[in-house]
């Protein structure tokens, strides 16, 4: 595995514009300390500082930051699917299988460059809301502070799982332009599913439905955390409540998803004559 990984990092930090936009999608999330710090003069009648609201307070934190540092994932999806696109624009992919490598090796080392990355990334975000969170949070229980912290395993398969749809998309399409074209595609078309589902039948079954698709089932791990600060504020609002926790089945059918786009990206490289 470490040989695997090792060569592919050697690739990308050989690569000028994959070493930019891989620092670009680590250094994000560092944005929501901004965010943190953020003061808000409210037409000079008093300034409003969101550190000093509550909101990053433990356990909740876990959950803000999470949501905030996954909606940088774009970045680092470009990183893949270029990986893919050069391979096959520099010849490379068919010199390495000359060389030595098996197709399997090939999209393993594809693979663990994804798991490297999103653990990296799902560490400096633990750190980065550690931080936060000792500096604001109200609470430094350790049993407050390390609750909720499934966040961070649903942000780690979120990324897993959206990095593996890209490689499957750069193996079908072998063009990085057209790779990310399908990932936009795809969310159109789920929607259309969607859309034709509540129109057949009611809909409660048909957003059941649309939760095991592949771009919806990533989202739904991390719901949005605005409503639950609400809910922190209002909490006689009753028309507020939802359901925002990480449930084990979402990951479950994210995990199956990653599991398959590895699978299906293997089979095209499998049949495919270089």
């Amino acid at each position: 595995m470490l040989r695997l990984l090792n060569l592919e990092l050697q690739k990308l930090l050989l690569n000028r514009t994959s070493k930019i936009l891989i620092f670009v999608s680590f250094i994000l999330p560092f944005f929501v300390i901004l965010l943190s710090s953020l003061k808000i003069n409210v037409f000079g009648f008093f300034t409003l500082e969101l550190g000093e609201l509550g909101i990053f307070n433990f356990p909740i934190i876990w959950h803000l930051t999470t949501f905030f540092a996954s909606q940088f994932k774009f970045f680092f999806a470009i990183v893949v699917v270029s990986m893919i696109g050069n391979e096959y624009s520099n010849k490379t992919i068919k010199q390495n299988l000359i060389d030595g490598l098996s197709k399997k090796e090939f999209i393993l080392s594809k693979f663990y460059t994804i798991a490297f990355f999103s653990l990296v990334s799902t560490v400096l975000i633990a750190l980065i809301s550690f931080c936060i969170g000792l500096y604001y949070s109200s609470y430094n229980e350790m049993s407050i502070v390390i609750q909720e912290t499934n966040f961070l395993v649903a942000y780690f398969v979120k990324l897993m799982g959206f990095f593996s749809l890209c490689l499957f998309f750069s193996m079908l399409v072998k063009r990085s332009a057209f790779a990310l074209a399908f990932l936009f595609i795809l969310y159109i078309l789920e929607w259309i599913i969607f859309g034709l589902l509540s129109w057949k039948i009611d809909m409660n079954t048909a957003e059941k439905i649309q939760n095991f698709f592949p771009l919806k089932s990533m989202y739904k791990l991390i719901d949005q955390p605005f409503q639950r600060i609400a809910m922190s504020k209002f909490p006689e609002k009753a028309d507020l409540v939802y359901d925002y926790a990480v449930h084990w089945h979402e990951i479950a059918i994210v995990l199956g998803w990653t599991a398959l786009f590895v699978f299906l990206s293997f089979r095209l490289l499998k049949k495919r004559d270089l």
